[in-house]
């Protein structure tokens, strides 16, 4: 169990550093999105390049944050049912659900996103747009988000049965920070 819980404390550090960077992907497609809008009603020029940049680092952000949120656990879920449960119902909850819904839907989603994505790298595919992009990058962002997931989605299953399994226990200073127990 002390190596599984290495390998989930490196995800949790590699996931948690992506995290925190790609907050500023957001920063640069909020000032392209402001500057594409102010030389558009200024100047009257458009630009389909400039536009898809805007949802290719919106979309970049969104694939690449999941696993972060799952990582610090600001996921959807249902508080109004979970709140009302234990932590350690909650725990067990998670643990179940993680294995038999969120890990086969990660694996399978990066499954299909490497050919997706790798046919659209060999052949070089460009927008159909007037001066679009490439649109590999776009793709690489879904299969690399997708296995960030699949990480986290370990990460986490390896946590939660050690909490369930009394290894682990959950620490009061942080939200979803693990403390060994010495087990």
């Amino acid at each position: 169990m002390k190596m599984l819980l290495a390998i989930a404390r490196l995800i949790d550090t590699i996931n948690g550093a992506i995290g925190r960077w790609v907050s500023w992907l957001l920063l640069a497609a909020v000032l392209i999105s402001a500057g594409n809008a102010v030389v558009r009603k200024v100047f009257d020029i458009s630009s389909n390049a400039w536009l898809e940049l805007q949802w290719y680092l919106y979309g970049t952000v969104f694939m690449l944050a999941a696993a972060y949120a799952l990582l610090k656990n600001d996921h959807v879920r249902i508080d109004i049912v979970s709140s009302s449960w234990s932590k350690k119902t909650r725990d067990r909850i998670d643990l179940i659900l993680h294995i038999i819904f969120l890990l086969p839907f990660t694996f399978l989603m990066t499954w299909l996103a490497w050919p997706w994505f790798w046919a659209s790298y060999r052949i070089g595919e460009i927008s159909s747009s007037a001066g679009g992009l490439i649109v590999w990058p776009a793709k690489a962002a879904v299969l690399v988000g997708f296995l960030l997931l699949s990480a986290q989605t370990l990460s986490e299953i390896v946590k939660r049965a050690a909490v369930v399994f009394g290894y682990l226990t959950e620490t009061p200073e942080a939200e979803n920070t693990t403390e060994a127990t010495g087990h």
